[in-house]
C-alpha cells in the first residue's frame, strides 16, 4: 500500500487520502451558526487504518469542530464561540462573537510523500470589521504503513490590521483557573473521554494541566471497533512573551491545546505578527509511556 497523501477538492472542503483512507478533511467554509464563531476547521482526522480521531460539534459545545484554530478571547472579541467568560459574571452569551474567513489557498503540493497546503484568512470582528490577516499551513508528512503512523505540521502567522494594539488572551487571563485555552484546539471522540494523559515531564492526567512541557501523549479507545489510538502532540513554538502551557483535559471530555496565552497575554501591536507552530503525531494504537517518550524524541521538530 502506498505511503504517499494525496488531495482531493471539492467545493467548500479539501480531502488527504492515504490509500483508500481520508486521513483529514479541511473544511474551508462551514455551514455554522454565528454564535459558533465560523471558522475553518479539520474534521474528521483518522488513523491510518481509519480509525475516528476527532469529535465534532458535540452537545455539551457545539463550537468544538475537530481539529482548529481558535481564539478566546482577543481584545474584547470571541473567535472561540460560545458565551464569553466575563470576570465576576462567569459566562456570558454576548454580541461578540467573531469568525475566521478563508480568502484562498496559496498553494496545494503533493511531493516527496508530503501534502502541504497554505492558504490565507481573515478574521472578522462581531461587527463585521477586518481584525487580523493570517497565513495558515497544514504540512501531512512521515506516513508508515509499517508503523501505524502519520504526522501533521501546522503553522500560522497572525497579523494585526485592527489598527489598535490587540490584546490575545483566554478565560484564565480573565480569572477562571485552569481554563486557559486558546490557540489550536482538539476535540477527542466521546469515547476517548477518561483516556490517558502523560507528558514529556512525567506527569499525568488533570495534573498536566496549565504545566510546560515539550509534547504531551493522549491515548484513548474506539468506539464500534476494537483497539484505540494515540495522538502525541508538542508545544511548537511562539513568537508571544509568554510560554506555551498545556490545556489539557480527558473528563468530563477529552480536549487539549497548547495554548499561547493560558495565563499571561500576548499584545499585538498594529501591523506586527505573532507566529505559531505545533506538531502532532496519530499513531494507530494505544502507546505506552516508554513507547510515547521514544516516539516523541523521533519526531521531535
Amino acid at each position: 500500500m502506498s505511503d504517499r497523501p494525496r488531495i482531493v477538492r471539492d467545493e467548500d472542503a479539501l480531502t488527504v487520502l492515504v490509500g483508500d483512507v481520508g486521513i483529514a478533511r479541511y473544511v474551508t467554509r462551514p455551514e455554522a451558526p454565528a454564535v459558533e464563531a465560523p471558522k475553518p476547521y479539520l474534521h474528521p482526522l483518522r488513523t491510518l487504518s481509519g480509525a475516528p480521531l476527532t469529535g465534532y460539534r458535540p452537545w455539551d459545545h457545539r463550537w468544538h469542530k475537530g481539529l482548529q484554530m481558535t481564539w478566546s478571547h482577543v481584545s474584547g472579541q470571541n473567535f472561540w464561540g460560545g458565551p464569553t467568560f466575563v470576570r465576576g459574571r462567569d459566562y456570558q452569551w454576548l454580541d461578540n462573537v467573531g469568525s475566521m474567513r478563508h480568502e484562498g489557498f496559496d498553494t496545494l503540493t503533493e511531493q516527496d510523500g508530503e501534502v502541504t497546503v497554505t492558504e490565507s484568512l481573515t478574521w472578522v470582528s462581531s461587527a463585521g470589521e477586518r481584525w487580523v490577516d493570517e497565513t495558515r499551513s497544514h504540512r501531512f508528512h512521515s506516513v508508515d504503513h509499517g508503523r501505524g503512523l502519520w504526522a501533521l505540521d501546522f503553522s500560522t502567522s497572525l497579523t494585526n490590521r485592527r489598527g489598535r494594539t490587540l490584546e490575545l488572551g483566554s478565560p484564565t487571563t480573565h480569572g477562571r483557573p485552569d481554563a486557559g485555552y486558546t490557540g489550536l484546539f482538539w476535540r477527542g471522540p466521546r469515547s476517548w473521554t477518561g483516556g490517558a494523559v502523560t507528558s514529556a515531564t512525567g506527569r499525568t492526567g488533570a495534573d498536566v494541566m496549565g504545566t510546560e512541557a515539550d509534547w504531551i501523549a493522549f491515548s484513548g479507545q474506539h468506539d464500534e471497533i476494537d483497539g484505540g489510538a494515540t495522538v502525541l502532540a508538542y508545544a511548537g513554538t511562539s513568537g508571544g512573551s509568554v510560554p506555551v502551557r498545556w490545556f489539557v483535559r480527558s473528563e468530563p471530555f477529552p480536549v487539549f491545546c497548547p495554548s499561547p496565552a493560558f495565563a499571561e497575554e500576548i499584545t499585538l501591536a498594529p501591523g506586527d505578527t505573532l507566529g505559531l507552530n505545533h506538531r502532532l503525531v496519530f499513531v494507530d494504537r494505544i502507546c505506552a509511556p516508554d513507547e510515547a517518550a521514544a516516539l516523541a524524541k523521533e519526531h521531535t521538530p
